[in-house]
């Protein structure tokens, strides 16, 4: 596994891959991160240079140019699903958690489909800050609510209040 580390408005960005593709973002005080996180070897060359581009443009207010090859090293089939269907929620657009169990058809897994998300090894690119509360509550995420804040704001989404729940 390789890292390198990208500055961003949100705080540094620890960006893991295989020679595979993608298959981590995580934010300098993230919880979760990956078991054998620290074996990693640092890579600063042109492994990372789709996503250091993505990443510029994202946060220069721009379209992102297609994403870079994303790849789920790790988590159960479930998580996947729930992380692919993540990747269909727009820019500028919110989902609950209500309606990603919906998607993947099983109305009754909102609280596994909140588990899910919070494993996220992909932030922003996996677009998890774009899942509220069912009352249209800000609600937990792995990079912290003020960075799920500022994350919808960037994308020009009206924050909703914050909430110490999943809803």
């Amino acid at each position: 596994m390789f890292f390198t580390k990208v500055p961003s408005p949100v705080g540094e960005l620890t960006v893991a891959a295989t020679s595979e593709g993608l298959c981590g973002i995580y934010f300098s005080d993230q919880e979760n991160l990956p078991k054998g996180s620290a074996s990693w070897v640092r890579s600063d060359g042109t492994r990372f240079a789709a996503v250091r581009k993505w990443l510029r443009s994202y946060f220069a207010g721009k379209t992102p140019p297609e994403n870079p090859t994303l790849i789920f090293a790790h988590g159960t089939d479930f998580q996947k699903c729930v992380w692919r269907v993540l990747q269909a929620i727009p820019r500028g657009e919110t989902r609950t958690y209500t309606d990603i169990a919906c998607s993947i058809g099983n109305v009754r897994a909102v609280r596994a489909v909140g588990a899910a998300i919070g494993r996220n090894p992909l932030s922003i690119l996996v677009p998890c800050h774009r899942v509220i509360g069912n009352n249209g509550s800000l609600t937990g995420f792995a990079g912290g609510l003020d960075r799920k804040r500022w994350l919808l704001a960037h994308e020009g989404v009206e924050c909703p209040r914050a909430s110490g729940r999943m809803n």
